[in-house]
């Protein structure tokens, strides 16, 4: 029964470890049926690398995401006995240049990236999930807007209305079919009440409806637990407003095992999986929305064993 929409090798993505190929041999190990391959698109500005990637140029980037659509193409004719592989990609947005590449990657690669996952990890071009210092710095540029100094719940409003503006704008303009951890923007406040935001509460309504309304996916990511969550992404009051919005949701990231419990405990009662189609899907992808037959809470024995990754780290 497990899927995952969302993972990272450390082939081709500094903040992961292990080779694509010992990724997919995890997830068959993991009797994974569907697991997607989505590293990070690249990124075109200097300042935007961070600082395990210093050695690297704007070029070594670009050919190295090229280089796994390669290698995760391979994999998925190598593997296609044993398990279904999805070649996909996680989207950036720093800013419009990164939306503009993006336009210009999906066309050069048209028919070899199956799906998106639309994410988003800056806040005003800074990353919000590196770490909490550069979070603190990202709320901080909010502290003086126009010559007002702002604080407490003015500034939280404005860093989260201008993340949900954000991902918005990538849900407009590329219809991701899943929708990555949609409330990254509390990682290192878990527990922030959106509700008490009324004006960032209202854009995340909007961007639920806008995803639901073309059809997308929202992600259960376990990648909250290795950050100091008790829960995946979204939180349960997010949870509970996409399932008032009559959203859907996948799973992704090593998504087996306290998932399980999760998803139960939030009164989830049916999960969907991408799937290829013969038909391209809105927007000429060949892949569609499927939902997953059957009781897969009789599957709660598949239980995360931490410290049992070896090589591999799912994203």
């Amino acid at each position: 029964m497990p899927h995952s929409h969302h993972s990272h090798s450390g082939q081709f993505c500094r903040h992961a470890l292990g080779s694509l190929e010992e990724v997919v041999s995890e997830a068959i190990k993991q009797r994974f049926e569907v697991y997607g391959l989505t590293e990070h698109v690249p990124r075109y500005r200097l300042e935007d690398l961070y600082p395990e990637e210093r050695e690297l140029s704007l070029d070594d980037l670009s050919k190295q995401f090229l280089s796994f659509l390669n290698e995760a193409h391979r994999l998925k004719e190598v593997y296609a006995p044993q398990i279904t592989l999805l070649v996909g990609l996680e989207t950036e947005y720093i800013t419009d240049h990164d939306l503009n590449h993006l336009q210009k990657l999906l066309k050069d690669n048209e028919r070899r990236i199956d799906y998106i996952v639309g994410s988003v990890h800056h806040v005003s071009t800074i990353p919000i999930d590196f770490d909490r210092v550069t979070y603190e710095k990202a709320l901080a540029n909010f502290s003086n807007e126009e010559g007002v100094y702002l604080l407490g719940n003015d500034q939280m409003e404005r860093f989260l209305s201008t993340y949900f503006d954000a991902q918005h704008q990538l849900m407009r303009q590329f219809q991701p079919e899943i929708i990555g951890h949609l409330d990254l923007c509390r990682l290192y406040t878990p527990s922030l009440d959106l509700k008490q935001y009324p004006i960032a509460w209202g854009k995340l309504i909007r961007n639920i409806e806008e995803a639901t309304r073309y059809g997308a996916l929202f992600e259960i990511n376990a990648a909250a637990f290795k950050k100091g969550w008790t829960s995946p992404y979204p939180g349960k009051d997010v949870v509970a407003l996409i399932q008032e919005k009559t959203g859907r949701f996948a799973l992704s990231d090593d998504s087996h095992g306290p998932q399980t419990d999760y998803l139960v405990h939030v009164g989830i009662t049916e999960l969907w999986c991408l799937d290829r189609s013969s038909e391209p899907n809105h927007n000429g992808r060949y892949i569609s929305p499927r939902r997953i037959e059957g009781d897969w809470r009789l599957h709660a024995f598949w239980k995360h064993r931490e410290g049992e990754k070896r090589k591999i780290t799912f994203q």
